[in-house]
């Protein structure tokens, strides 16, 4: 690796620079101190030297990092001291080229899933056609093959699937396109910073194209057959954007949501908190021209005041759009969900739904679930010098909306909250508040910063699928510590699964959370992934490492993997498995392609994709 030559080729120079003075002025602030969005340094040290030295170079603590000489980050690394035990050695030299490589198809008879979900309505239905699975061949699936997403230690993109190519993105910034059937790899993208979401397939111009973000807001169109760029622009300018979203594709335009790790730097009370605001951008998908961009918050910040420390307040600012937009062709509207606000004052957009002009970005109307939640991460320590007054339960949606049909003109948008509340609008009517008529309200989860409902509900049409985290999160005493504590997960809080009638809201049947196993360390029942539905099942992953599938009439476990564990891989070293958090697994023509590995918040890391198919087939 390479990074391990450079520690050998500066060890002399390394004993000149104090590491833990670099650490204390930059890092301990945040890292020293249990919060949510934080990782301990424990949880740091655990991973390679070459992750750490990507995420201070590239990744999202680059800012924190700005002004450090190449010596001073490998003295601040070396202070860290980084076992690698997070996940297996990286790859150990380059994929495994495809021996041959089929022509590149978007027809409409090509089963894929496409971005986020398989449909414009993000209902994260695949239909019996295009999934090629039925609950009957549960007993059958094996894995098929294991690919190695290198040093990292959570696997996160959303995989993306187009006849016999999958897209999948990854931490260290590359781009794969691989082969479904065996996992031997097409071609690879270096992007410029880790790549957090998805990608949206579609048409730029007369060219296939692959459109992604990557975490330092820069968007790509990559030629799907080659992987050559079409172009590369960056829509947005403040310093902290970062896209975790997944693109929209839609009629020639690239839809994008932006978020911002300005919630995390909060943390430090010396921060001039905040001036970032959630935005959507649509760009040409043929040459990456900015259409237009709207601010969840239409109010620029302005100066509030001073914290305790002194450092200059800012705002309105946050209301992040963490999720896919979602489109109605009958309105001609856009419909994105918000997340909280990070300073004073709160504004009447975050926790939100809006809706926007598909053709302008103009703001049609919003709905607003919970008001007054302005939170960042000061909020959760001894000296909350950035915390806002309002002080919020940081209640936000990471999940987009689902757009659904129930029947006699009647339409319907649904949605879950980290509140543990799931929610139902009327997109055609007005409510006497002047925003969206609300039809019903139901809660399925207790809530919190790692509670209710994450990053993905599905619908098959008649029933609504929400799985619920309610992860629980503990401190420990820990004298090996610079603190002396850590976080722990709790193995007896969290999890669960929920069919809702979502013309109602009425709950059909509710799924228990599966008991971490006694000998399993650092694991919690929580089900924060995405969910995934098909005909008769619906695939819910869980934060102890396992991939269920339940029935949809009763909530039956049907099916169970488990993903924590090592796998051999076909492009190099073993990888392995850990936590499934953020994305689901995408089915597509007999096939289940799912991540697992997410070393945050207490969670197992990983770094591996994983290829299921009901052929008798094994792993490589």
């Amino acid at each position: 690796m390479r990074y391990v030559c450079l520690f050998a080729l500066t060890t002399s120079i390394l004993c000149a620079q104090d590491g833990a003075a670099i650490y204390k002025e930059r890092c301990a602030a945040c890292h020293d101190t249990p919060a949510p969005r934080v990782p301990s340094l424990k949880t740091i040290k655990e991973m390679s030297g070459e992750a750490i030295y990507e995420a201070l170079t590239r990744g999202v603590m680059k800012t924190q990092a700005t002004g450090l000489s190449p010596t001073e980050l490998f003295a601040l690394i070396r202070y860290i001291g980084p076992t690698g035990e997070a996940h297996p050695a990286a790859v150990n030299g380059p994929a495994r080229t495809c021996k041959s490589q089929p022509l590149f198809s978007t027809g409409p008879s090509t089963p894929g899933w496409n971005g986020w979900s398989t449909s414009i309505n993000n209902s994260r239905f695949q239909d019996a056609a295009a999934a090629g699975l039925s609950a009957a061949d549960l007993g059958s699936l094996t894995l098929k093959w294991a690919f190695n997403l290198g040093a990292v230690s959570e696997a996160r993109s959303q995989p993306a699937v187009m006849g016999d190519y999958v897209f999948i993105g990854a931490n260290t910034g590359i781009l794969y396109a691989l082969d479904a059937g065996s996992g031997c790899t097409f071609w690879e993208f270096r992007a410029a910073s880790a790549i957090r979401g998805g990608a949206a397939i579609g048409d730029a111009g007369r060219t296939p194209a692959v459109f992604f973000a990557d975490a330092g807001a820069n968007m790509y169109a990559v030629n799907a057959q080659t992987g050559q760029l079409l172009w590369k622009v960056r829509p947005v300018d403040h310093f902290a954007t970062v896209a975790t979203a997944t693109p929209r594709y839609y009629n020639g335009v690239v839809y994008q949501g932006f978020s911002s790790f300005e919630e995390v730097l909060g943390g430090d009370p010396k921060y001039q908190c905040c001036t970032f605001r959630g935005s959507v951008v649509a760009l040409q998908a043929a040459t990456g021209e900015r259409l237009w961009q709207t601010f969840t918050i239409p109010e620029a910040p302005k100066p509030t005041g001073t914290n305790a420390a002194g450092a200059q307040q800012n705002g309105p600012s946050g209301a992040s759009v963490w999720s896919t937009p979602t489109i109605d062709e009958r309105s001609g509207a856009l419909y994105v969900a918000t997340g909280d606000n990070y300073s004073d004052p709160p504004t009447d957009t975050s926790d939100a739904v809006l809706a926007l002009d598909l053709k302008t970005g103009k703001l049609l109307w919003s709905a607003q679930f919970t008001k007054n939640d302005a939170f960042n991460n000061a909020c959760g320590m001894p000296t909350p010098g950035n915390c806002p007054e309002t002080h919020g339960a940081d209640h936000d949606f990471g999940q987009p909306p689902i757009l659904l049909n129930l029947g006699a003109g009647k339409r319907v948008l649904v949605i879950a909250q980290k509140s543990g509340m799931a929610h139902a609008l009327d997109p055609d009517a007005q409510g006497a508040d002047g925003q969206r008529k609300i039809l019903w309200q139901t809660r399925v989860g207790k809530g919190g910063p790692f509670g209710g409902s994450q990053w993905g509900s599905a619908s098959d049409g008649s029933r609504l699928y929400v799985a619920v985290s309610d992860q629980g999160l503990g401190v420990v005493a820990d004298p090996k510590s610079p603190q002396g504590y850590r976080l722990v997960l709790d193995p007896k809080k969290g999890g669960g699964l929920y069919a809702l009638d979502p013309g109602t809201g009425k709950i059909i049947w509710s799924a228990p959370a599966t008991p971490c196993a006694a000998e399993r360390k650092d694991c919690s029942p929580a089900q924060s992934a995405a969910v995934t539905v098909i005909p008769g099942v619906v695939f819910s992953g869980s934060v102890d490492g396992h991939l269920r599938g339940y029935s949809t009439e009763t909530g039956k476990v049907l099916w169970d993997t488990d993903t924590a564990r090592e796998f051999p891989t076909v492009n190099g070293n073993a990888a392995h498995g850990g936590s499934l958090d953020a994305a689901g697994p995408a089915v597509v023509n007999g096939m289940i392609f799912v991540n697992s590995g997410y070393g945050q918040w207490g969670g197992m890391p990983g770094n591996v994709l994983l290829a299921f198919s009901k052929s008798k087939q094994t792993a490589r």
